[in-house]
């Protein structure tokens, strides 16, 4: 089981990155799938999920408006659009699987995780 995040890098404020997440050892449409990240000395922060029942998405204030989850099933990989990005969102970005039946932004709540790839939002 492995999941795998891409997509990482440095843009200017007001930019746009597309995170990837490949699923590999298990099939992600049974699975909720989350983003969170973490910025140095802070704690991870969930901010976006997506339901394997519905498809529903759900978004934490910080990065409503401006970030988009998406999942293409064929492709066992999960997406986070990110447009409009602030030096605020400078953070290193994990993708998760939860086997819940619940939408949840709670890491604790999440099975399995991506190795993380770093964005970094500076002029």
């Amino acid at each position: 089981v492995q999941l795998q995040a891409s997509g990482g890098g440095l843009v200017q404020p007001g930019g746009f990155l597309r995170l990837s997440c490949a699923a590999s050892g298990f099939t992600l449409n049974d699975y909720n799938m989350g983003w969170f990240r973490q910025a140095p000395g802070k704690e991870r922060e969930g901010i976006s999920c997506i339901m394997s029942s519905d498809g529903r998405s759900y978004y934490a204030d910080s990065v409503k408006g401006r970030f988009t989850i998406s999942r293409d099933n064929v492709k066992n990989t999960v997406y986070l659009q990110m447009n409009n990005l602030r030096p605020e969102d400078t953070a290193v970005y994990y993708c998760a699987a939860s086997g819940r039946w619940f939408p949840t932004f709670s890491a604790a709540e999440y099975d399995y995780w991506g190795q993380g790839t770093k964005v970094t939002v500076s002029s």
